[in-house]
């Protein structure tokens, strides 16, 4: 049977961007009563409309509902929204963007003014909330109890992936998937700069592009288990070497087609220092120990 709207978790929303609006509207569609604040008022009048309910402060809206979400521009906002309010007994879920070191200590700060603390990194933009097709996510990290005893409604607008009890641990896994976003997104600027000025379709460059770099995608899970294993050399098909004394190609192809190998530049180096130290037999996996400090 399904729930009525009066047994449906109350939830306090603070932030009403682009992405807390849409988390809003969402929970209002499925029925939770909604308390939202923004530091904008004008921002909380069409959600009004839809059912939500508008408090006339910060300190109004975490007094309104034990389940208090928070997603605002910053964790410096988070802090100065929330000074001031009575968190004592409070569930307080963070999906602010932040770096894992400020959620481990927003998490104390939390502890401290008697809340309960869950931190989020949101895996999604806002058009991909409240569509479960889109394949978003929010990475969650803090405590697993928390979690669970509100995962039902944390999952109502968007997928849920609980990654352990370390606060950080959201943080630090959306982080490691956007870095790994924005190198595939440097690559591909590399591709389009090649035949920017040559008489091709940048259309026709893109689907072969996205299927090449789907049929790489794979090779991470290798990467993990040498990683784990501490093996680098195993299932090695094209060994460091090799690949090292193929990089030419690439810096000579930018130069004559008046593109700047910066985007690469920085990688082969890397490549070239790991040979250097012996290890030409290996993956490419030891270039991430020469980044880890």
């Amino acid at each position: 049977m399904a729930q009525t709207t009066a047994e449906k978790t109350s939830v306090t929303l603070l932030g009403l961007g682009a992405m807390g609006t849409a988390l809003a509207r969402t929970w209002l569609a499925a029925g939770h009563p909604v308390t939202v604040w923004n530091r904008t008022p004008a921002r909380s009048a069409p959600l009004a409309a839809e059912g939500a309910r508008v408090a006339d402060g910060a300190a109004a809206a975490v007094a309104a509902n034990t389940l208090v979400v928070v997603c605002l521009l910053d964790d410096a906002s988070v802090e100065e929204t929330l000074t001031g309010t009575d968190l004592a007994g409070r569930d307080l879920v963070n999906l602010t963007t932040s770096t894992p070191a400020e959620a481990r200590a927003r998490a104390e700060w939390a502890r401290e003014r008697g809340a309960r603390y869950l931190d989020g990194g949101i895996m999604a933009v806002p058009p991909m909330i409240g569509v479960p097709e889109a394949g978003g996510y929010v990475f969650y990290s803090g405590s697993r109890e928390l979690f669970e005893r509100h995962a039902e409604t944390l999952r109502v607008p968007v997928g849920t992936t609980y990654v352990g009890e370390d606060a950080g641990f959201a943080a630090l896994h959306d982080v490691a998937l956007l870095s790994a976003m924005y190198g595939m997104f440097a690559g591909a600027a590399h591709a389009f700069a090649l035949i920017r000025k040559e008489d091709i379709d940048p259309a026709s460059l893109a689907p072969l592009l996205a299927d090449w770099l789907v049929a790489m995608a794979p090779a991470v899970h290798q990467t993990a288990d040498q990683l784990r294993s501490g093996d680098y050399t195993k299932g090695v098909v094209s060994n460091l070497a090799m690949q090292v004394a193929g990089t030419p190609t690439f810096l000579n192809t930018a130069e004559q087609q008046g593109v700047s190998p910066e985007l690469l530049s920085p990688y082969f180096a890397l490549m070239r220092r790991r040979l250097s130290e012996g290890s030409g037999e290996e993956d490419l996996t030891g270039v991430i120990d020469l980044l880890v400090r």
